[in-house]
């Protein structure tokens, strides 16, 4: 039996994902759609949905998730109308609700294996474990000084260098200190570098890890750019083009000399731990590095209270969270499957 288990890419923004996205939605089996954003914000509003047991709640959340904006819905060329339909119909779980939307995105491409892919996520692994406790996770590592210069340059992002520094840095201390706390064969990690230096090979390992075939489609992530990223994404416009390595060590033209010194003072033992060189810049100002400590602690601080806020919120949960979906997540929920029953067709 093939596995059906949700694949989720994780890393720091900038570090290559929706190149990987693509890589992954070029293999036969796996579709990984454009880069949602209804996944924490629905979990973070459970209560508000209340009980998901109630058909009637269920489509008030089906129709919060396809018509709310900001859950960019609208990305994934879907009928709103079949999938709130599908969502009402299904099983009485938040997880279930949110992989259901995920399962048709893959089932408009014929395939039967379904994920997604947002940088952000690392922070959010727990609760994507809460939801479908099957998951597998693929964490793409890149070179946080070309992290941190790819990020300056983006349009949409407005924060200082201090808060690019500070997202690569949590990326990596999960990595570090969380990732083997999760389940067995639920966590695999890639360099960007190497991905792109070497494809075959580490998406042949990637393959191994997913319980896939290696498919050679996947070496060429171009070829489905044009339907799994959005247009008006124009900041993806290099995954319409080859593999390259072009882009790795671009932080040397790409960062102010200060700049530069701050990433490796502050992030030296993380680019070594991770193999990536040092450039002999010097020692940061005091001043920068305070205000890097600054913006971390901030972070940190918020990361505290919203970690509490949720396990009060735990206390008072409707209902169950786990979605019932894939064979690991119905044989979870104590629900029998015969090994020749489809779990794409399950709506229980």
């Amino acid at each position: 039996m093939q596995s059906d288990r949700p694949i989720f890419v994780i890393g720091c923004p900038r570090s290559g994902t929706t190149m990987l996205q693509l890589m992954l939605h070029a293999h036969p089996r796996i579709a990984i759609p454009p880069e949602t954003r209804f996944m924490v914000a629905a979990y973070q509003r459970r209560r508000r949905f209340g009980d998901l047991a109630d058909p009637a709640r269920r489509r008030e959340f089906a129709e919060w998730l396809v018509g709310r904006r900001q859950n960019r819905f609208q990305d994934l060329g879907l009928d709103a109308a079949e999938v709130t339909e599908q969502i009402v119909t299904g099983p009485p779980t938040l997880g279930s609700a949110l992989g259901i939307v995920l399962r048709a995105y893959a089932a408009r491409f014929g395939k039967p294996r379904w994920g997604d892919k947002r940088p952000s996520y690392f922070k959010s692994v727990d609760v994507l474990l809460r939801l479908f406790p099957d998951a597998q996770f693929v964490h793409l590592i890149r070179d946080g000084r070309d992290c941190v210069a790819s990020l300056k340059e983006m349009p949409w992002y407005n924060k200082e260098i201090y808060h690019a520094i500070s997202v690569w840095a949590e990326a990596i201390d999960f990595a570090r200190r969380r990732a083997a706390k999760l389940p067995a064969g639920s966590y695999h990690e890639m360099r960007y570098e190497n991905l792109t230096a070497h494809p075959e090979a580490e998406l042949a390992r990637l393959c191994a890890f997913l319980g896939e075939e290696y498919d050679p489609a996947m070496c060429e992530p171009s070829r489905v750019a044009g339907v799994a990223v959005p247009e008006h994404k124009t900041w993806h416009s290099n995954t319409h083009g080859e593999v390259t390595t072009a882009r790795s060590g671009s932080w040397k033209s790409r960062l102010e000399p200060w700049e530069a010194s701050l990433c490796e003072t502050v992030l030296a033992d993380r680019l070594q731990a991770y193999g990536y060189e040092l450039g002999g810049t010097p020692k940061a100002e005091r001043s920068h590095i305070l205000a890097y400590e600054h913006t971390a602690a901030k972070r940190k601080l918020s990361r505290t209270k919203r970690a509490t806020l949720d396990r009060l919120i735990r206390l008072r949960e409707p209902n169950p969270l786990a979605a019932r979906l894939t064979a690991e997540e119905l044989k979870l929920a104590g629900i029998p499957v015969r090994r020749d029953e489809s779990v794409l067709a399950g709506t229980r």
